[in-house]
């Protein structure tokens, strides 16, 4: 049967070479940064054999991958992922891989999207689940333009943003009018939910973001100007299965960058590009499914199982491990403070916002799910979705009680009381720390190892050092006199 499938797929992905005139195949890959990396190819370099002997490429050219003299590598493509790139001049076919060893034939351990179907391998055959749906929410900003520096001599950055609420009394060019002018409309600081034109000024991008991804097979099911001023925004997609999910988020960010740069302007995901407005979060949605049951109903609290309760638990006492995962940056943690909607304390709470983990208000079984709610975009969302999943089944396993629900605000909460709640990581550093003390639930059912796990705190800990060895304008302003 599974011979059959294999073809019957390859089969399906040369029927779409066909019939969309295919010239080139686009293989690409995440790398542990959760960064894309592709490679392209003539098509007459793909055949049936590519899909069990792979492409070869040279693995010590990726950050946090092999040495160099272990390096060669092969990209297995999955035919299930063929699609048709929307940017390219020249057709192309788009192919997803995951990296094995060319030499043993053995999956690479550093490879994050292996991990993931490791992890999916290891819940059907511990008989925990058979399906590990994910849904995540991807947050972002637009810019005009973006501008930075970075040397001995000085650093700082600078904002391009019409959109912008410091722009109030700046004057644009305006084209058709051959004239200055500021049309006055733009969302304040914290007022960008929900507007419509021309507050919001972006519409029509977003429009154009949600029809391409919609062509991919990305079910979208809306899009908004979010809370932030200066163009923050949000295409809503519809919750699917961890490595199909995880593919879509590559999409998605693909998407968004490259119809950004179409309409002339850049976008990011960065959890906080904005000093004093709310920061990009990632927040995800997730349930466990066997035999066609969601395994998080029931008739505990919100109408949650026993199971769904341990499993918050399990995030909850891995928190600050997940961070070093879910909130891999050091500008993750700008975002991580009281005042910005962001979800610094570590309790859960039907509706509440203010909490990390919400159990969404829901009218049937099959949507009753979590909402884990401290991740960003700077995660890679294979390594992210695997590592929230393995805390929540290491909360099942132990039965880890995660205390009583929070469902009063906790943004407002006297301080005595609000030291008794757990929080979130402070800095990157504390979060890799966290997660070299605390990393046995990731190695359940060899999902990873303690190698991946050792490089990927050691490639963090290179960026960590990047950034707090510079000197920051901020210090000038507050020391440059001492």
């Amino acid at each position: 049967m599974k011979e059959y499938i294999v073809s019957n797929a390859v089969q399906k992905v040369f029927d779409l070479i066909k019939e969309n005139e295919c010239e080139f195949v686009d293989v690409r890959f995440t790398d542990t940064r959760g960064k894309w990396q592709h490679v392209t190819y003539p098509i007459h370099q793909l055949s049936e054999d590519s899909f069990e002997d792979g492409f070869a490429f040279d693995g010590s050219s990726v950050a946090g991958w092999c040495d160099i003299n272990n390096s060669d590598m092969a990209l297995i493509p999955d035919p299930a992922s063929a699609n048709i790139d929307p940017f390219f001049e020249a057709s192309t076919l788009v192919l997803v891989a995951q990296v094995i060893d060319p030499i043993t034939g053995q999956e690479y351990n550093r490879c994050p999207r292996q991990i993931a179907q490791k992890a999916l391998n290891y819940i059907r055959s511990a008989g925990i689940a058979d399906t590990a749906y994910f849904g995540p929410e991807l947050e972002f900003f637009i810019f005009d333009g973006i501008r930075w520096n970075n040397d001995m001599g000085g650093c700082g950055y600078q904002i391009e943003s019409e959109e912008a609420a410091w722009n109030s009394g700046k004057n644009f060019a305006d084209a058709s009018e051959g004239m200055m002018r500021n049309s006055g409309h733009r969302p304040r600081v914290k007022g960008g939910y929900f507007p419509v034109p021309p507050i919001d000024s972006l519409h029509e991008i977003r429009s154009d973001m949600s029809l391409v991804m919609s062509d991919l097979g990305i079910h979208m099911e809306a899009h908004h100007h979010e809370v932030a001023t200066a163009g923050q925004c949000e295409l809503a997609m519809k919750f699917a299965e961890l490595i199909q999910k995880a593919d879509e988020v590559q999409w998605y960010k693909y998407v968004v960058h490259n119809v950004a740069h179409a309409h002339g302007k850049t976008a990011t995901f960065m959890p906080k590009p904005i000093y004093g407005d709310n920061g990009s979060a990632m927040h995800v949605h997730q349930s466990l499914w066997l035999n066609g049951k969601n395994l998080f109903a029931g008739d505990k609290y919100a109408n949650l199982s026993q199971e769904a309760l341990w499993y918050i638990g399990g995030i909850i006492k891995h928190a600050k491990a997940l961070n070093a995962i879910t909130n891999a940056s050091t500008n993750s943690y700008k975002r991580l403070v009281p005042g910005f909607e962001a979800p610094v304390m570590l309790a859960y709470s039907n509706r509440n916002r203010s909490a990390s983990i919400r159990i969404p208000v829901v009218n049937s079984n099959p949507a009753r799910r979590i909402e884990v709610r401290f991740p960003d975009c700077t995660s890679n969302p294979y390594l992210a979705f695997t590592a929230m999943m393995l805390a929540g089944l290491d909360g099942i396993a132990n039965k880890i009680d995660p205390g009583a629900a929070a469902d009063k605000n906790l943004y407002d909460l006297p301080p005595e009381e609000g030291k008794l709640i757990p929080t979130v990581c402070g800095g990157l550093e504390e979060a890799l720390i966290a997660l070299d003390a605390d990393r046995d639930f990731l190695k359940v059912g060899g999902v990873m190892d303690d190698d991946m796990i050792d490089a990927y705190i050691e490639l963090k800990m290179e960026e960590l050092n990047e950034v707090r060895m510079r000197p920051h304008p901020k210090e000038m302003e507050l020391y440059y006199s001492c």
